[in-house]
């Protein structure tokens, strides 16, 4: 008797997953986190416009949702300036990065990243075979356009990564910036334009870009600003011919019917949007004044996530996080040195905050008293 006959791809991938979830880890710990405040979830929860619209669409869940989810792109193309036909939607960023992965990605094609950079588009790559080339992030802690460019045109790679702002070091490039990495992408590379955080972000941070434009494709979430993680909304925008080829690809009844309606009602709320701006800006404040109480360095941040630089390397880092959590603080950190000197504290509520000020000295002093054992 045998078992599947897996493809050579993934009998060689290792097991692990980009994640693991909170509620894995309460599990395994065996007591509730006090503060949740490691997954960038918004904390302040989503429009009550989209709260009841979801609720109202629960009783016709017995019906499957529109295929084409037409009444949402065509809201979104009204938000992003476009027509409806030049926007995709699906199961998050992360669901549209593994349907545009297997669209261009083939055994052996090059793919540039920044290391350290969102792990699930990785996740992606390796599943369908691809060949990751990673870059350092620059000295300030920010995605390097000029090496991922120099690297593609090494590489002939298919696709170019970048988000801006950035997750997990918080940093952003003005427009400008990475209008021009658009102009300058090799001939035949897509770069791959990940604004999950743009919402939180200075003006003038997102780029005008021409939808029509097939050297870019834009990808953005309802999971961030929207407060609706657990919905599993993403969009992206991009030229008519590449949202077309989405199709023969996509899972085409994904998005279900309470999703769609409160995504919808969410992008008719931007009072609440606007409120949700202000409790990240206090939140994003005072998580800054609790680590420089403690001797550590806040990064700027243009996120609904402050980093917090710890002041010395992974290892140390890495026992600061293990402390926090063994307290019932729920944190992450990024995975690549130099960065993983660092951990990363999402926006969360007064409660989940005063948890995190009485916690994090003594996670601090068990962290370096571990270093002098």
């Amino acid at each position: 008797m045998t078992g599947p006959r897996y493809t050579d791809i993934v009998a060689a991938l290792p097991a692990d997953v980009p994640f693991v979830g909170p509620e894995g880890m309460e599990r395994d710990q065996g007591f509730p986190f006090a503060a949740r405040i490691g997954a960038n979830e918004n904390n302040f929860g989503p429009s009550p416009r989209a709260a009841e619209a979801m609720a109202r669409a629960a009783s016709d869940v017995w019906k499957y949702a529109d295929a084409t989810n037409l009444e949402l792109r065509v809201a979104l193309a009204a938000r992003m300036g476009c027509g409806p036909d030049q926007v995709i939607v699906g199961s998050g960023i992360d669901g549209l990065l593994g349907n545009l992965v297997r669209m261009v990605v083939a055994p052996g094609d090059a793919v540039v990243t920044t290391d350290g950079a969102y792990p699930t588009f990785n996740y992606h790559v390796n599943g369908f075979g691809g060949v990751l080339h990673k870059v350092p992030f620059r000295a300030d802690d920010r995605e390097d356009p000029d090496v991922l460019l120099a690297r593609a045109a090494e590489t002939g790679a298919k696709l170019v990564y970048l988000s801006n702002p950035d997750n997990p070091m918080g940093s952003h490039h003005p427009a400008a910036a990475v209008r021009d990495m658009v102009d300058r992408m090799p001939e035949g590379t897509l770069m791959i334009l990940d604004e999950a955080y743009v919402e939180f972000a200075p003006e003038g941070t997102a780029p005008e870009i021409d939808p029509e434009d097939p050297r870019v494709i834009r990808f953005r979430t309802f999971s961030k600003a929207y407060g609706m993680a657990g919905a599993r909304v993403g969009y992206g925008v991009g030229a008519r011919d590449l949202i077309r080829t989405f199709d023969k690809v996509r899972d085409h009844f994904g998005m279900n019917r309470p999703a769609q309606a409160g995504a919808v009602a969410a992008l008719g709320d931007d009072a609440w949007l606007d409120r949700v701006r202000a409790e990240v800006a206090a939140a994003r404040a005072r998580i800054g004044t609790i680590a420089r109480a403690n001797g550590l360095a806040p990064l700027p941040s243009a996120t609904n996530f402050v980093t917090v630089d710890c002041g010395r390397d992974g290892t140390f880092a890495r026992a600061v996080l293990k402390a926090l959590l063994a307290r019932g603080i729920f944190v992450r950190m990024p995975f690549s040195a130099p960065q993983d000197r660092c951990i990363r504290l999402s926006c969360g509520t007064s409660p989940e905050l005063d948890a995190l000020e009485a916690a994090l000295p003594e996670a601090l002093a068990e962290a370096r008293g571990a270093e002098t054992v």
